[in-house]
């Protein structure tokens, strides 16, 4: 609950399982998020090989490894929400006080990582807008996706009383990213016309 230490400390507690179930997708995520960068990889390295080596870098290693790192920011929470002996030296409205500040920590780790969420997806345009296997209009969303992702990042750590609407007004663009996921699932990528100019 925003601003209320004691209130979230009580949550945590009574739905420990839950908060833990958070803490490993954020672990699942992160591996997921390497296979899926290196998948796009051996796509679109015949595009541009540069590009690609950037959007793997951008887009699977550093965020997976925010994701791995941020779950160590809810396992202190965890940690000072069920009281362990060694923090009896605290009382328990100073616990929920740092069990709080580990879940900030938490999100402005997430404000940080949009940065490489927007980043990740102009080289990652760029492959699909001279790919030729993927429509343009997809590459040039992505564009505009990433973009969105650095506003919303940018306003949450220099004006963060905004960034909720910033984020209510950039939703439609970040709706690229999906567009992308759906066109590769449900078309496909024509992978044979740049094989056939290659010849």
């Amino acid at each position: 609950m925003r601003g209320n230490a004691t209130a979230t400390a009580n949550n945590i507690a009574a739905h420990e399982l839950l908060f833990r179930l958070g803490m490993v997708s954020d672990l699942l995520c992160g591996t997921i998020l390497i296979f899926l960068a290196l998948a796009l990889y051996r796509l679109f390295k015949g595009v541009d090989q540069n590009q690609a080596v950037l959007m793997v870098i951008l887009g699977g290693v550093l965020p997976a490894t925010i994701d791995f790192l941020n779950v160590l920011n809810d396992a202190a929470a965890l940690i000072l929400v069920r009281g362990a002996d060694f923090l009896s030296v605290f009382e328990k409205p100073h616990r929920d006080a740092l069990a709080m500040l580990f879940l900030r920590l938490h999100h402005q780790e997430i404000v940080a990582a949009e940065i490489l969420w927007g980043l990740w997806l102009f080289p990652l345009a760029i492959l699909v807008y001279r790919s030729r296997f993927l429509p343009r209009f997809l590459g040039v969303w992505l564009i505009i996706n990433g973009f969105a992702y650095l506003t919303i990042s940018f306003t949450g750590l220099l004006l963060p009383q905004y960034e909720d609407p910033v984020s209510n007004y950039a939703f439609p663009a970040l709706l690229g990213e999906m567009a992308f996921m759906l066109w590769l699932v449900i078309k496909g990528a024509k992978v044979q016309p740049v094989a056939a100019a290659a010849s």
